[in-house]
């Protein structure tokens, strides 16, 4: 990032999660500079943001999105890849329905009314793991999942840098949700995510892992979850401890366009 460049950029927002989108089917961006994310998703220098979306051409798919997180690492992002799905179709790659590549594989969306309906991964019984406080889940990144009353009052950025610090973690990182059970098929979540080191209003991966953990744990799919930033629902089969059909489901919108130096 040697020279001065002008980039074009989008922000949109699924419950709260926010993201810088730059079409990147030009290659204005090198995908493999970790720098671009760090600076355009300061909150304070840059535009600021939950992460950093690329879209890009790739040959038998409609698009590829390539996400970052604030500090450059690069991961599964659930609301991340709802909003590409809407910012696809606002770039006229895509109409109602799509078949594209990211972080973890391949996924398949369709659109409607601005609610989005995002295929996840198959979630083996290998990809679960239950103690007995807390699962841990990996729904293309990787979730730590503790039940817990009183969610409002949680001290989420210091419980849940505790746990994503703590000697087992603190290697790789883990996304921390704390989830309260509202009842069969209704759970409030609040969470903790690496790379953002903070709480964020809503986590894709992390509501699916949740949903998960919530069926495993005596709920019934679908599930609705209410996060801090608006409401998603998660659907799936559980067939002999497989979670498979898994669809993540909720909002994605634009809230503003322009252009920053770089």
């Amino acid at each position: 990032m040697s020279h001065m460049i002008e980039i074009p950029f989008h922000k949109y927002q699924g419950t709260g999660n926010d993201f810088v989108m730059v079409d990147n089917r030009s290659q204005l961006i090198d995908r493999n500079d970790k720098q671009y994310a760090r600076k355009l998703c300061d909150r304070k220098f840059g535009i600021g943001s939950d992460g950093l979306i690329l879209i890009e051409n790739h040959k038998g798919y409609d698009f590829e999105m390539i996400f970052f997180n604030p500090d450059g690492s690069q991961s599964m992002c659930g609301n991340g890849s709802r909003c590409a799905v809407v910012f696809a179709q606002a770039l006229g790659i895509i109409e109602n329905h799509t078949t594209f590549l990211s972080t973890d594989g391949v996924h398949t969306a369709t659109i409607n009314n601005n609610i989005v309906s995002l295929s996840m991964k198959d979630v083996p019984p290998e990809k679960t793991q239950a103690f007995p406080e807390h699962f841990i889940i990996d729904t293309g990144s990787p979730h730590y999942v503790v039940f817990t009353s009183n969610l409002n009052q949680k001290a989420v950025k210091e419980e849940g840098a505790f746990i994503r610090y703590s000697e087992e973690h603190k290697e790789k990182g883990i996304n921390v949700n704390f989830v309260e059970k509202l009842g069969k098929h209704q759970i409030a979540v609040r969470t903790y995510e690496r790379g953002v080191e903070d709480e964020t209003l809503s986590c894709g991966t992390g509501v699916t892992a949740c949903a998960i953990a919530h069926v495993l744990h005596g709920g019934i799919s679908p599930v609705q979850i209410s996060t801090q930033g608006g409401d998603l629902t998660v659907k799936f089969d559980l067939e002999n401890g497989t979670a498979r059909n898994v669809f993540l489901e909720g909002p994605a919108k634009k809230v503003f366009s322009g252009q920053i130096n770089l």
